[in-house]
């Protein structure tokens, strides 16, 4: 398995463009099948229009990519089936929520969501409402993201300047330090009061990381990896 790899940049150029997936138009009957397994598993998961992205270059603190748009069925069985396609990644933005204590804020996915279970900061694979100017606005996904997962809104937090991308085989999360001005079980509590109010929230529970022996198996790599030298630089 391919150890993670970090790239600090200041600039994401992440132009998105009318590309035909090979992989999503070949395998389609099959892809249909797999979803609609899926479906049975999880009934709340819906086969939304999302973005992949290709060509990534990391030069002088940028990154420069190009995305296209896909459906979330042929997303999912090219995960499962163990990215067979390597041209193409998955990139991300995520909210590194960090408390004024040290603390990192994480979420714990909710049972009826795709990733039931696992432990991340707040983000999402991105969608036709992350794109402005025919790019994809991975800043705006960020917040838009901390608001629909936790409640908080960015008048909350300090987005610090750079992006941490962490490159683990076929996914890239780009990774943004958030300051906030409150303690970590402020931060948890607040979120929690947030999850409360709704009906069917896509987060089940809030963590705490304060150090390396409160990452877990259900947090992905690319986390551990980002936090890892987070706590080492310190």
């Amino acid at each position: 398995m391919t150890s993670p790899v970090i790239h600090r940049v200041t600039t994401l150029d992440l132009a998105v463009r009318p590309i035909v997936w090979p992989f999503a138009e070949e395998r389609r009957a099959e892809i249909a099948a797999h979803f609609a397994e899926k479906q049975r598993e999880r009934p709340k998961i819906w086969n939304g229009r999302i973005l992949l992205g290709r060509d990534a270059v990391f030069t002088s603190g940028h990154l420069s990519a190009t995305y296209f748009e896909t459906d979330f069925a042929s997303f999912l069985a090219w995960r499962d089936w163990g990215f067979p396609d390597p041209a193409v990644f998955n990139g991300f933005g995520m909210g590194a929520l960090l408390a004024s204590d040290g603390a990192f804020v994480m979420g714990e996915m909710g049972q009826h969501t795709a990733n039931a279970g696992r432990i991340y900061f707040p983000s999402g694979t991105p969608d036709l409402d992350d794109v402005k100017n025919d790019a994809l606005d991975i800043p705006g996904s960020v917040v838009r993201e901390i608001t629909e997962e936790t409640g908080l809104t960015a008048g909350d937090y300090r987005a610090q300047p750079d992006w941490h991308c962490v490159v683990t085989g076929p996914t890239i999360a780009m990774i943004q330090v958030l300051n906030l001005d409150v303690p970590g079980e402020a931060a948890r509590a607040r979120i929690e009061a947030s999850l409360a109010r709704e009906a069917e929230p896509e987060l089940s529970a809030i963590h705490l990381v304060r150090e390396m022996n409160d990452l877990t198996p259900s947090m992905p790599r690319f986390v551990t990896a980002f936090v890892a030298q987070q706590f080492d630089s310190r």
